[in-house]
């Protein structure tokens, strides 16, 4: 790996599809471009480990997977430079990043920044979801794409969207074993989503995913309009309690029990930015306010990919040529004429891309009770605070997601808020009878990611980055 310099024209945050499509972009426009990655190699959670990945068969993964190979070698030809295991912790207007590897901080400049850091898994806070041998669906990928690793004994899947099909179908070709897949679709989502039938019906999705869903239910227990979910256990978990619409509770023992209902951009390092977040009513989560060319309201600063708005890899890889094609004109590579003519295929090709997005995200929209939670059910996992009393606190005048933060430290631990954003959120608003857009989300600042106190104090004293830790 080449030395981090001090100062680059272009850095790009996250080696996903949106990250690499941009930097190789930004290169093979002549810009001095840096790729900051936390993972060892690129590919971001779509396409993790495609350069390292044990699972050799292609078969396993599928199609899809392996086609981000050819965006990793088209980027490993250009001039990016890339820089793996670096956590970004700052991103401050007027181009200071800050940056740990190794356990060591650096401060570096760039004239224009894309923040390319993709989407997280959306809570599901179920009564006992913080109970050993319960995790998410794309924490069991990550393991499965690293490391070939595969769950044994009695493991049940539960919850909804396309991913929880995608890793049940992959599970399987591995030579995995499920006990059930609960899927907690609610039943009236399809009488919503009929009226974007035909533009689903006109996209790539349609085939793909019938014969996906198709060869998973001719292997596995599917059990449908699952509206009440929990997970018992002594010490660890032992037993899933499931309800299918108003009928009786159902038990079914269990060895580990993999949740999923979606995915919401990764806003944390924008928002610590001082980017917009806006409410997006189609697919219930918050994401960064941006242009059709992905560049925020702060200067140099642009956000591609899922981080403003959820639409699949191959969206997101060209939002991220858009991205860099804007910055090339801001930077004075191109001129706005030339920029125009080189996006003309990409927009074109991400309106195909993007045709049939709303049907999805009207079917598999999450329900209430699985977003929203009651009682007991621990809301924030850092603080191990609970439903009852985030609804306890808006009672004593806690108004928003900031406020909270100073009666419970909701939002303060080491994940940041990624775990509890949008339940808060969504928990303060319903209790307040108005929408989440009212209440906003988490104001956030530097560090994003756990540092030291040793780190900080290495860096200049004059430096951006310390200045706004101060201020926080």
């Amino acid at each position: 790996m080449s030395v981090l310099r001090e100062r680059y024209a272009l850095a790009v945050i996250g080696a996903g599809p949106a990250g690499l499509a941009a930097a190789t972009t930004a290169a093979d426009l002549g810009i001095d471009s840096v790729l900051l990655d936390e993972q060892p190699a690129p590919g971001g959670q779509i396409y993790r480990a495609i350069t390292e990945t044990t699972l050799c068969e292609r078969a396993v993964l599928g199609a899809d997977y392996w086609r981000g190979g050819a965006l990793v070698e088209r980027f490993r030809a250009s001039a990016a430079q890339h820089v793996p295991n670096a956590t970004v912790w700052s991103v401050v207007q007027g181009g200071e990043i800050g940056v740990s590897i190794d356990d060591i901080a650096r401060l570096i400049q760039a004239q224009h920044i894309i923040l390319a850091t993709g989407a997280l898994e959306r809570p599901m806070p179920i009564p006992g979801w913080t109970l050993p041998n319960v995790m998410t669906v794309g924490g069991a990928q990550i393991l499965l794409k690293s490391s070939g690793l595969l769950a044994e004994g009695r493991v049940v899947l539960a919850g909804s969207g396309p991913l929880l099909w995608l890793f049940a179908a992959q599970h399987l070709a591995a030579g995995g074993a499920l006990a059930a897949l609960l899927d907690t679709t609610p039943r009236s989502n399809f009488w919503h989503a009929a009226r974007h039938l035909p533009g689903f019906l006109a996209s790539s999705y349609v085939g793909k995913g019938a014969r996906l869903i198709a060869s998973v239910r001719r292997q596995v227990r599917v059990v449908g309009n699952v509206t009440m979910l929990r997970a018992e256990g002594d010490g660890r978990l032992q037993t899933v309690v499931y309800r299918r619409g108003d009928g009786l509770e159902q038990r079914l023992a269990s060895d580990l029990l993999l949740l999923h209902q979606g995915v919401a951009p990764n806003l944390n390092l924008a928002l610590a930015a001082r980017c917009r977040p806006i409410w997006d009513g189609g697919q219930l989560c918050f994401r960064a306010a941006v242009d059709a060319w992905g560049a925020s309201a702060i200067a140099g600063i642009a956000v591609a990919g899922d981080g403003a708005g959820i639409a699949g890899a191959e969206a997101a890889a060209l939002r991220g040529r858009l991205a860099a094609l804007d910055a090339a004109h801001r930077l004075g590579r191109i001129d706005r004429a030339a920029r125009d003519r080189e996006a003309a295929p990409d927009r074109a090709a991400l309106a195909r891309w993007t045709r049939g997005r709303a049907f999805l995200d009207r079917l598999y929209r999450p329900a209430r009770q699985f977003r929203v939670p009651d009682g007991d059910v621990v809301v924030c996992r850092c603080e191990e605070v609970t439903a009852r009393e985030v609804r306890d606190a808006v009672a004593l005048g806690a108004a928003g997601p900031n406020q909270m933060k100073a009666f419970l430290r909701c939002g303060m631990g080491p994940c940041q808020g990624r775990l509890c954003g949008l339940t808060v959120s969504e928990l303060i608003a319903e209790a307040r009878s108005v929408a989440p857009a009212e209440i906003g989300y988490y104001r956030l600042r530097p560090p994003v990611k756990p540092i030291t106190l040793g780190e900080l104090a290495s860096l200049p004293k004059s430096a951006a980055a310390i200045k706004a830790v101060a201020r926080g």
